[in-house]
């Protein structure tokens, strides 16, 4: 997989929506522990079918994208296919927010694999930390927050929130263990650097890139699409070991932790180990493509 280093982009502008306002996260976050997760989950779908049509740019946006990871499939099916993803998420994002302080473990019973995680506690056993990679696929903040079971401090890098009252309200439903870094220096990446060489739990997201200098562009799906080579960049300077990491709901409404095996990063090898990382998140994305939750164009409307 070719990569090409040093492709700057705009701003991104993927986070940027009215409705992420902590207000309407407060409303979520008050009225969904007080149901029962079945009632629950079936209520957030409902909403998102009924509410779904007051986003139609982000609809659009997401039925693009799945004809680039399903293109053989015909139009009606993609219509239904971006209704999932909306159910999908509306059910993810109500999970996300029942997880406060005493109903964790009462979510936490419905992850299935949450206390094997072999690939990085062997990465761990090398002694130079781990870089964990996910993605916006499934319940991605429960794959960050799943690395608190491994016993070491971890470190879930994110961009700022548009709203600060989100990322607070956030980073407060941190369980203990886990810290919340915000990308709004280029200190970060030197204490993170320091993080990992301590032997610690460093967390990104790899289907964002933030519009740095930092950006590069790799295939997916046959298409070049722009990610962040920050995470490889600190993994090696650390002579971390990055380990791919996704959190999906199941048929049943189970959530499966799934973690690949470590991917080794060189100095300045770093391109070709994000290439293999993109690879692993393009099979993920092609099988679980209705909990592919970036309501943004991927590829840009100019490809």
């Amino acid at each position: 997989m070719r990569v090409a280093p040093g492709v700057a982009s705009s701003p991104a502008r993927w986070h940027a929506h009215p409705y992420n306002h902590s207000r309407y996260y407060r409303v979520v976050a008050a009225a969904a522990p007080r149901l029962p997760r079945g009632l629950r989950m079936w209520l957030a779908g409902r909403l998102a079918g009924a509410l779904g049509m007051r986003f139609p740019d982000e609809r659009a946006a997401v039925r693009r994208n799945l004809a680039r990871v399903h293109p053989e499939r015909e139009p009606a099916w993609l219509d239904a296919a971006v209704d999932r993803d909306f159910e999908r998420f509306a059910v993810c994002f109500a999970d996300l927010l029942s997880l406060d302080r005493t109903r964790r473990a009462g979510l936490w019973h419905h992850v299935v694999g949450l206390d094997g995680q072999a690939p990085t506690r062997a990465a761990l056993a090398r002694g130079r930390g781990c870089v964990s990679l996910t993605a916006h696929l499934g319940n991605w903040q429960l794959a960050g927050r799943s690395l608190a079971v491994l016993g070491r401090p971890v470190h879930v890098v994110m961009a700022p929130e548009v709203d600060p009252a989100v990322g607070a309200l956030l980073d407060r439903e941190a369980p203990a263990g886990v810290r919340v870094v915000r990308l709004t220096s280029p200190v970060v990446g030197v204490q993170l650097v320091a993080a990992l060489r301590r032997g610690e739990v460093v967390a990104f997201q790899l289907d964002r890139a933030i519009g740095g200098r930092g950006d590069v562009q790799a295939p997916f799906f046959g298409h070049p699409a722009t990610f962040p080579l920050g995470p490889f960049l600190i993994a090696g300077a650390a002579g971390a070991p990055v380990v791919p990491a996704f959190c999906v709901l199941e048929p049943d409404g189970s959530y499966r932790l799934h973690v690949e095996p470590a991917l080794a990063v060189s100095r300045g090898a770093e391109a070709e180990a994000l290439g293999a990382a993109v690879a692993i998140l393009e099979r993920y994305v092609r099988s679980y493509w209705d909990q592919w939750f970036n309501f943004y164009d991927v590829w840009g409307r100019a490809t």
